[in-house]
């Protein structure tokens, strides 16, 4: 995986520290004297149930909005950039004069909104040319030597921030967020929202500042650019604090956890897992006092209803009064209730729920499935995965009816009755004739069996409705609450087949928890997109892999694996270890023979027989991927000469460039300083190019003396 390399933030400033924040809005403390430290290094989360305020503390971080008491105090050189849930990058806590950060505009190319992260470093490029001119015009040693002196330390800035390499750093940073380079003079405006999403990602990892901070950033990302991600991340040498749904996302990235819980933040230590299971033990034990609170309460009220007209008594009731008035009410708030609940019970179906043949579908001519063959069995919960563009979601659109097939058939079973999901899907809602100006428990009560209906308060709480907002008309609600009430309400409907894209969008921890007890108690058969790590390798039993037709390097555009997510992993993982890998150099000079050891095949035709081999041919085969894997390291070996010759020359050549711009009658001279700075900047951009094509070859060069 190439990550864009970072400068060295170790030993530099770029602190930033909250202290004694508080926040309120009308009667409701939304913040209480909250504290936080964020440095270098600090790798963070940010917890909380909706609505506990997490958004609103990272703007006051990035200084967006103000506290009402309390200080953020950051470094005079420290750099925030703020990444929102929605919208583009914003930088804060920045030095004065700096660019506070622009809206994203849809009629400039990617590669240049990416660009757009160096402006800051271009003026200081800028600045640096301004005093070699008045270098030129510098009277006297004192002056030259002040002007010298700024000039150095403005170079040092530019060259540490990796404003020379931009161009590798920019390519990196979009391909690692699943941008093809076709997509790198595309206008912004162009891409979905998604997209612009990732774009305003790029550009916030690119500006390379001291402190990150990332409101959900993972929500639009698929399960390569979540990999890509975490990587960045561990490699990142500032700090950052992240709000996150993505339990998998944060166990990988963060080593404190910071809760917010009625308004305080309290510290833990240790990666989100080890959060919550010490955050469990702590709600444990609040439980314990709060039913030990709720009996001595209805005890003293039995007291003083039973004695309080009695004169002999009137001192104890008296005084059981005055206790229960002093008393700290210890509350749960509903957002931490405990919530289980079951669907509807699925209606039987046959045993074979659906079967798939020849199934193709292509968009003005661009081909997106061809040729896939799929049989689901009843139970299963099979699990749809693949890149972007490899037809996932068209997938699920046809198998439940919502678009057609170009090519073959598709027949459910005996008695099948399907459910579809998805993000379209929920965007119907709002403009059904039977939602109107209805609440959401209205409508929720409305689909919702009769034994359902005394918990549906239940099930709107763990979709995140809770309060007031049942009674919220469905026509005023945001596109995520749309989404979870869409999800419920198909949940609702007596079904045996669910099919889901991206089921977990729009919901927190808490409820992704829910859903999936519920999901793995539901009786029907599941098929199911996700991007979510933990749900898939959880609910999954079985996983289908699709390809974009153009990818060669499998005879066909789909695998099955009889197996979860996990164990999907693991055969993608030997295979790459395996000299016969896919993912391997060598992939395109043999073809990939089918496994003997389970029953994990490439999608064909029913039908269609694999040639067999012969002892013979098998070692022919044999000595043949070994001279091919020969020719290979003698080829990278080879190249790795070349390069390292090239980086001594490079090395040699910046350093007697150094010493050249040291001497008295250069640096006295404003225009051969600007000469041989030009000329050093020069040599240290292909000097970092030819060190990242060094390290490119030596991994694949590693690799190939493996296989």
């Amino acid at each position: 995986m190439n990550l864009p390399k970072q400068p060295d933030k170790s030993g530099k400033g770029g602190r930033v520290q909250c202290a004694r924040v508080s926040l309120a809005f009308g009667d409701r403390d939304i913040l209480k004297d909250v504290s936080l430290f964020l440095a270098p290094g600090s790798r963070a989360a940010l917890a909380g149930v909706n609505g506990s305020g997490k958004t609103t503390l990272l703007k006051i971080i990035a200084k967006e909005i103000a506290a009402d008491s309390g200080e953020v105090v950051a470094e005079k050189s420290c750099r925030i950039a703020y990444l929102p849930q929605a919208g583009s990058p914003v930088s804060g806590g920045s030095p004065p004069g700096e660019d506070a950060g622009s809206i994203a505009r849809e009629d400039t190319p990617l590669w240049d909104e990416a660009e757009s992260a160096y402006d800051d470093l271009a003026g200081l490029v800028r600045d640096m040319e301004t005093i070699g001119g008045e270098l030129e015009h510098a009277k006297d040693d004192a002056a030259t030597a002040a002007l010298l002196e700024q000039y150095h330390r403005l170079q040092e800035t530019v060259e540490e921030s990796g404003y020379y390499r931009r161009d590798a750093a920019i390519s990196s940073t979009l391909k690692g967020l699943g941008f093809s380079e076709k997509d790198f003079h595309k206008k912004c405006g162009t891409f979905s929202g998604g997209w612009r999403m990732r774009a305003a990602l790029a550009k916030t990892l690119l500006k390379n500042p001291d402190i990150i901070l990332l409101d959900e950033p993972t929500n639009y990302l698929d399960i390569e650019a979540r990999s890509w991600l975490e990587s960045w991340l561990r490699t990142f040498r500032g700090g950052y604090l992240l709000v996150s749904h993505d339990r998998y996302f944060l166990d990988v990235t963060v080593n404190e956890v910071y809760e917010l819980f009625r308004g305080s933040l309290k510290r833990y230590y240790g990666n989100y897992s080890a959060y919550e299971k010490l955050r469990r033990q702590e709600l444990e034990a609040l439980y314990k006092q709060y039913e030990a609170q709720r009996e001595e309460i209805a005890k003293s009220e039995e007291l003083i209803r039973r004695f309080r007209y009695k004169a002999s008594k009137a001192a104890m009731v008296q005084e059981r009064i005055k206790r229960l008035e002093k008393m700290e009410r210890i509350e749960i708030p509903e957002s931490l209730k405990k919530i289980s609940f079951s669907f509807p019970p699925a209606p039987r179906s046959g045993r074979v729920v659906l079967r798939v043949s020849g199934l193709g579908k292509s968009y003005e001519n661009r081909p997106v499935l061809s040729g896939l063959d799929l049989d689901v069995d009843l139970g299963e919960r099979l699990l749809v995965v693949g890149r972007n563009g490899a037809g996932k979601s068209t997938l699920l659109r046809i198998l439940a009816g919502a678009d057609s097939a170009g090519e073959g058939t598709l027949q459910y079973g005996a008695g099948v009755v399907a459910g579809y999901f998805s993000q379209e899907s929920a965007g119907l809602l709002q403009s059904a004739p039977d939602a109107g100006n209805q609440s959401v428990l209205s409508l929720v009560e409305s689909r919702a069996p009769a034994a359902l209906v005394p918990v549906v308060r239940d099930m709107l709480g763990a979709f995140l409705f809770r309060g007031d907002d049942v009674y919220k008309p469905v026509s005023v609600l945001s596109g995520g609450e749309t989404s979870r009430l869409a999800l419920l309400r198909l949940l609702l409907a007596p079904a045996n087949l669910l099919i889901l894209d991206e089921p977990t969008n729009h919901l927190d921890i808490s409820s992704k928890d829910i859903l999936l007890e519920a999901l793995v108690k539901f009786g029907g058969t599941i098929i199911f997109v996700s991007h979510d790590r933990a749900f898939m390798e959880t609910l999954s039993t079985k996983t289908l892999e699709l390809r974009p037709p153009d990818d060669s390097r499998r005879p066909s555009t789909a695998r099955f694996f009889f197996g979860n997510y996990t164990y999907y992993l693991e055969r993608l993982e030997r295979e790459s270890s395996s000299p016969i890998s896919p993912l391997s150099a060598l992939s395109a000079l043999s073809p990939i023979s089918p496994p003997t050891d389970d029953r994990d095949v490439p999608a064909k035709p029913r039908g269609e027989n694999t040639p067999g081999t012969s002892g013979g041919e098998s070692q022919d085969t044999a000595r043949r991927i070994a001279k091919q894997r020969q020719a290979l390291v003698r080829r990278l070996e080879r190249e790795e000469a070349g390069v390292l010759l090239s980086i001594e020359k490079l090395e040699a050549e910046k350093a007697r460039l150094e010493s050249e711009l040291a001497k008295p009658e250069v640096y006295s001279s404003a225009e051969k300083s600007r000469e041989l700075q030009a000329a050093i900047n020069a040599s240290a951009g292909s000097l970092e190019a030819q060190t990242l094509e060094w390290e490119r070859i030596a991994a694949e060069l590693e690799a190939a003396r493996l296989r």
